[in-house]
């Protein structure tokens, strides 16, 4: 036996927000396991903030921190490579698990000796069942019935649902095929055997492929029911982004190629390769189509309008009884409306919380800009009285459209006010006052009704209430009658306090408390300034903090720099022929001014300092214009792109562009 029972291992890439979590929860499991662990971080090169934390609050860590990103599974072999634990744990920083996980999972395994890899119960951020739990192969049939959607559409059939064994129930220990990498436990002598994890993978499909080895190798992979994790999911994996879908599914194909035998390989490669396109093609047309909707329906309803005015103008108002041409609504209406909408976006129409102002002075302006520009057209002059009609009505439809929408969901009619979330917190007086200091700091749109204490802590005295800044008034109740308090004051959101309520607590009111009406949860970590969360498995997390509010990420901004880098990239690709010869890298240049008039790049953003999910990846940094005979350090290019962030204007990107001309052709 050797002397270290248990080896975990955490890759982390710029989640340190989760990662403190995750560790938090390690800390208190390692401490339950009754022998010997290590706890390994490697760090891809993170520039959160990820490395200085771990140091600080966790010094007992074994922190492997890597110069650049080399992938999943060549950072969690850096640390199997040298590990010694008789089991080894791969886990993801996006989970949290329970303090009896460990031990029940190594008991599990030491009854079980033909166990080679061993997988969880894991629940979502809503403390949902996530069905990746318990996979089967992806044999040729199994991944058709998966990319399909036969296995959506049956999902406990034996024969469609094998990929993630919807058949088992999930309450039950089961045999399983495929283990989850996100946390993937298994014995250090089944490794010895068969290998680690294959670096031909860089993300997804290499814990498909080590599970596979295992069962070839004469060991048994199991579905342990007796504990369960969260794993928020998302945060590492835009699921429904067209990079995931390539990545996911090339991961199939290389382990068809690697497992199959060859004609069978080629006939999946083939399967494969067409299901990555036309599920790239989906992902593409939802993302356009709900980016694209509200718009369209507006569009919709302003071209209705106008046809009734125009049928009710022609028989009641015009001088001369005859139908306009069909030109007017095939050509005419068309650009009035794209017009209106334009310049309604711009005005901030479509920026939340909607305001009536914003929206009459996009369409007033609009109208003014149709009304000029049509005199210069005489074969497309109408009517003036439509086109005033119609910046009427579509004030009117955009309007009502939105108070109708507001109203069905929130049942009044406060168009100007964003909703705020009903919020309670579940722990006791002191870190329910930290919460309620966060959220004011964070500037949360909440509104805080109180707190429950948990049953540990119902000894709180009504003295010690009234020497906080917690009223009792405040005290909603106890755990135990948490469904009512949530019933009774329609609660949108609860936040846990971590210090005071255990990781199996919290797992056990996810699981247990009603979906409906929907409840989000979220978890402040002992003595962190996070609060983290996540709305469902396909979500990114999310969180609160002490955040500096940027002016880079402002709508009005956001805009604004999106219109200045289709502009600038339409320029610089008009004259290309001239200013190619200018470029260091020719022919990244005009791969850059596509990618950025694209919607994929931006030529001036954050490099080393991590933004907002929706932030696109950029073309140069702040820091690239600074005159200085040495490199700069990570933390000073982190610090000018702060600055950048919290004081951007659309003149301070063409300032930079101007300064680094030279440097737009440089790939990332």
């Amino acid at each position: 036996m050797p002397a270290v029972k248990l080896s975990v291992i955490i890759v982390n890439y710029n989640v340190c927000y989760f990662l403190e979590q995750a560790l938090l929860s390690v800390q208190k499991a390692v401490a339950k396991l009754g022998a010997p662990a290590e706890v390994f971080v490697v760090d891809n090169n993170s520039v959160d903030g990820s490395v200085a934390m771990v140091r600080a609050r966790f010094p007992e860590v074994i922190l492997i921190e890597n110069k650049a990103n080399p992938g999943f599974s060549k950072a969690n072999n850096q640390a199997m490579r040298v590990a010694q634990g008789e089991y080894v744990l791969l886990l993801n920083p996006d989970t949290v698990v329970e303090e009896d996980t460990f031990r029940a999972c190594c008991d599990f395994m030491d009854a079980h000796p033909d166990g080679g890899g061993l997988g969880v119960t894991m629940l979502d951020g809503q403390g949902k069942f996530l069905p990746e739990s318990k996979r089967g192969l992806p044999t040729p049939l199994v991944a058709f019935y998966k990319i399909f959607g036969l296995a959506s559409l049956f999902p406990k059939s034996r024969t469609f649902g094998r990929y993630h064994l919807g058949f088992l129930p999930n309450d039950q220990n089961h045999e399983i095929e495929v283990l989850s990498g996100a946390f993937m436990l298994m014995r250090k002598a089944a490794l010895d055997q068969v290998g680690l994890l294959d670096e031909d993978y860089f993300m997804y499909g290499e814990d498909i492929d080590l599970s596979y080895r295992l069962l070839q190798g004469g060991w048994k992979n199991y579905y342990f029911a007796g504990t369960r994790i969260i794993h928020y999911k998302g945060e590492s994996t835009k699921r429904t982004s067209v990079n995931y879908v390539f990545v996911f599914y090339r991961a199939m194909v290389i382990f068809a190629r690697k497992h199959f035998a060859p004609e069978r390989a080629g006939t999946f490669s083939l399967l494969i390769n067409f299901a990555i396109w036309l599920r790239a093609g989906v992902a593409v047309g939802q993302r356009v189509l709900a980016q694209a909707a509200p718009v369209l329906l507006d569009a919709g309803l302003i071209y209705v309008g106008m046809y009734f005015l125009k049928s009710y103008w022609e028989q009641n108002h015009k001088y001369v009884r005859t139908d306009y041409p069909p030109e007017f609504m095939l050509v005419a209406v068309p650009v009035y409306i794209l017009v209106w909408l334009a310049s309604a976006y711009f005005s901030g129409a479509y920026d939340q919380p909607t305001k009536t102002s914003r929206i009459v002075r996009g369409i007033f302006v609009g109208t003014v800009l149709i009304s000029a520009v049509s005199n210069f057209f005489d074969a497309y002059r109408f009517s003036k009285a439509l086109i005033i009609l119609g910046g009427a009505w579509s004030v009117a439809a955009l309007v009502g459209r939105r108070m109708i929408s507001h109203f069905l969901r929130y049942r009044d009619l406060r168009l100007s006010e964003r909703r705020q979330k009903n919020v309670a917190i579940v722990g006791s007086v002191a870190e329910s006052r930290r919460v309620r200091q966060l959220l004011e700091t964070a500037a949360v749109q909440a509104r805080l009704i109180g707190y429950v204490v948990p049953d540990a802590a119902l000894e709180v005295t009504t003295s010690q209430l009234y020497h906080s800044t917690t009223s009792p008034d405040d005290l909603l109740g106890e755990v135990r009658q948490l469904e009512d308090i949530i019933r009774i004051y329609a609660l949108d959101e609860l936040i846990f306090c971590g210090k005071d309520l255990s990781a199996s607590q919290i797992i056990t009111l996810m699981v247990g408390l009603p979906q409906h009406p929907p409840v989000a949860y979220k978890i402040l970590p002992e003595d962190s300034e996070y609060i983290i969360g996540s709305s469902s498995k396909d979500a990114p997390g999310d969180y609160y903090a002490l955040d500096i509010a940027l002016n880079l990420f402002r709508p009005q901004q956001v805009r604004n720099k999106r219109v200045l880098d289709v502009l600038t990239s339409l320029g610089l690709l008009l004259g290309a022929p001239f200013f190619i010869w200018f470029q260091l890298h020719k022919a990244g240049f005009l791969r850059n001014c596509l990618r950025v008039l694209s919607g994929s790049r931006t030529w001036v953003g954050l490099r080393h300092m991590v933004g907002p999910k929706s932030s696109r990846s950029a073309v140069l940094s702040p820091a690239d214009a600074a005159q200085t005979g040495a490199p700069l350090t990570e933390a000073t290019r982190r610090r000018l792109e702060l600055l950048y962030a919290k004081d951007y204007e659309p003149g301070t990107d063409l300032s930079l562009l101007l300064r680094c001309f030279r440097q737009l052709g440089r790939e990332n």
